[in-house]
This record gives structure tokens, sequence and C-alpha cells, in this order.
């Protein structure tokens, strides 16, 4: 007997009633993924199973009159990955970008997520992923700051306030209790003064907007980096305290000794490792550098001016009690996460189980019996 097929389609209202933005519980959820990847129980796509995902980049001209021309964050990109432990799930997380969406009154970026049968390859879900992706990325930095932060950290510096630092920051503040104030720096002041306001009003900590960089590095026990890829911040090691944490979600830049003289420690070496083989496969390395959160480390890697990846630490590594994480109050370390689509997949997996326990979403019939020809 052929056998009918139907998934569950979970739309942005059905994920937010599912509890997507239940931030303590998405930053639980990713601590368990960061040890299913040090335990090596997932894969991702490309060769060696550890590519972030392959994208569609569009040529700056073209003689074809329909095809989209580059532009500012304007990409399509997949992201596949199966993830064992509880999960035991295949998906993909798919997405377009462009900066004029805005424009047109769409966020940036428009997300969504397949969940697929490991066995039968039948899908189980699609689901409206824009705040799943936001969520989970702001539950990594959130593990990194359980692991790697001092308990005592009071001031949070926010460099970048848009909707990615936000759900940074609301992880954060999930894992540091005693927390008192936040520092906002962005290029645009109107922008670090809602993020402000928004602290104030949904999280009860009040801080201060400023213009000047130096300041905000300077200030911050935790730093949350999550600016433009576009135009990636500068900054020195002197401005930043001892036993800070440095937590890069997004591109920054800094002189030699910050990185030298920081306990950098990764969110997948394995991933990292991809990056640099895909550089170094790429037209141009430094140019493909430029493009990813770790160039400024890889360089030095490759000048030997810090230690390679082989010898560095995955924060998963931590987690499984494999590694040590912060060692003293003095440290300073930073946190690179470049992004995983595991980590979409388990968050997903989740939503899904709890939206099918409750009766949340629509269910819809690809088939009711396969077709085939006589």
């Amino acid at each position: 007997m052929k056998k009918k097929t139907e998934f569950l389609y979970l739309s942005e209202p059905d994920m937010m009633q599912a509890g997507v933005l239940d931030v303590k519980k998405c930053v639980d959820v990713s601590e368990e993924v960061f040890s299913l990847l040090a335990k090596g129980d997932y894969l991702m796509g490309g060769s060696n199973h550890n590519s972030h995902g392959m994208g569609i980049i569009f040529p700056k001209e073209t003689p074809f009159p329909n095809m989209p021309v580059a532009g500012p964050d304007r990409r399509f990109f997949a992201m596949p990955a199966y993830l064992g432990g509880r999960f035991d799930v295949c998906g993909n997380k798919w997405y377009g970008s462009n900066a004029e969406n805005k424009s047109k009154g769409l966020p940036r970026s428009v997300l969504t997520l397949n969940l697929n049968d490991k066995d039968t390859g039948e899908p189980l879900c699609f689901a409206s992923a824009n705040l799943l992706s936001s969520m989970r990325t702001g539950a990594v930095p959130g593990v990194g700051v359980r692991y790697l932060a001092r308990k005592d950290s009071e001031v949070c510096t926010v460099i970048g306030c848009g909707p990615i630092n936000m759900a940074c920051y609301k992880s954060i503040v999930s894992q540091l209790p005693g927390l008192k104030k936040v520092i906002c720096y962005d290029i645009f002041e109107e922008n670090a003064q809602k993020f402000l306001s928004w602290s104030k009003e949904k999280l009860g900590i009040d801080g201060a907007v400023t213009t000047d960089a130096e300041e905000a590095f300077r200030s911050g026990d935790v730093i949350t980096v999550a600016a433009s890829r576009l135009k990636p911040l500068h900054f020195k090691d002197e401005w930043i305290k001892k036993g800070a944490t440095v937590l890069l979600s997004g591109p920054a830049k800094a002189d030699d000794a910050y990185w030298i003289n920081s306990k950098i420690i990764y969110d997948h070496i394995q991933l990292h490792e991809t990056y640099v083989a895909e550089a170094v496969e790429s037209p141009d390395k430094q140019a493909y550098y430029d493009g990813v959160i770790g160039g400024p480390i890889y360089r030095l890697i490759d000048e030997g001016k810090v230690k390679s990846l082989k010898e560095s630490t995955s924060l998963g590594q931590i987690v499984n009690g494999e590694e040590k994480g912060r060692e003293n109050d003095e440290e300073k370390i930073t946190f690179v996460a470049c992004g995983m689509a595991v980590f979409d997949v388990a968050w997903g997996y989740d939503l899904y189980k709890t939206a099918l326990e409750k009766g949340i979403g629509t269910k819809l019939v690809l088939w009711d019996e396969p077709y085939e020809d006589a």
C-alpha cells in the first residue's frame, strides 16, 4: 500500500505560539548542539561535511535582462544539515537577502526552514525562519557567555544596534543576572537610542549611548559585535579591559596585538578550517578573508603570529569538559561565531515537536499516494 505523505506548515505567528522567542530554552538547545558538534554527531554540506552552505552570488554585470546583478547583501543561500542526538533529523535553511528589501516593507533577509525524515526524505515541516534564525544566532553567544564570561560582569557593550545584536543581547542578559548597564554604539545614533530605550523598557537595564567607538569598547565587561558587514569596525587591544569577553557574531578588525593577546575560542574549528580551505581555492584568498568573520585571525595564523586552528579550541569541547574555558579573571577572551545550519535544525525541530503536541500549524498533504506510471 502506497503511503500518504503530509507535513506541517508553520507561519511566523505559529512559530511564535510554539515558543520561538523563548530565549533561555533556545540557549539550552544551542548548548546541546555544541556538545554534538564536538562529538562529531552531525553533517553539514560540502565534501568535508563542514561547509556553511552554498550560495548564489549575483554578477556585477550580465547580458541577460532578467538576471539579478550584485547589490548590498544580495544573495541566496542554502544551508543543509543533519543533526544527531535526540534530534536525529535532516533540514535545510534557505534564504534570500537584499538590502533594498527594507524599502519594500520587508526584512533584509527572508528565511524558511525545511525539516525532513532522515531515511525517506519526506518533508516533516516547512516553517517561517526569520525569528528562528535570529534567535539561534543570539543564543550562540549566549552559550559563549555561559562558559567564557566573568560571572561578575556588570556592563555589556553592544556594537551594532540592529535586530541580530538585539537577539544576542537578550541571550547575554539571560546568562548574566548581575548585569547592570548597557553601552550602545552604532554608526547611526538613532539606532543606538532605540536600542537603549528597548533595553530599559523590555529588560529593565538602562545605560548610555555613545558615538565614540573607543569609549564603547573600553566600557564593556562583555562586548557583543554584530555590526554591518559593509563597514566592519576597527578596534585596538588597549581598548579592551582585562577580563573582558568579546563575542564576534559579525565582522570586526583589530590591531594584531589584540588577537595575539586574546584567548580565542571558536564556535567549531572544522567550520573555520573549511573557510580557510575555500579561501585557498578562491581566486583571491585575502578578499575571501575580508568577507568572513574569522578573516583577520586566519591572516595571523598564516603569518605564524597566533596558534593554528588545529591547536585551538571549539566551544563544544569546553561544554563537554574536554578543554578549559575561562581560567582566570584577567584573561581577554574572544568568541568567534560564524553560524551553522545545525543550530537552525535543532531549534526548528524543538519548535516542530512543540507544535505537534499543541496542535499548532497547518497540516498540508504532499500526496495521498505517490503517482507512478502504469
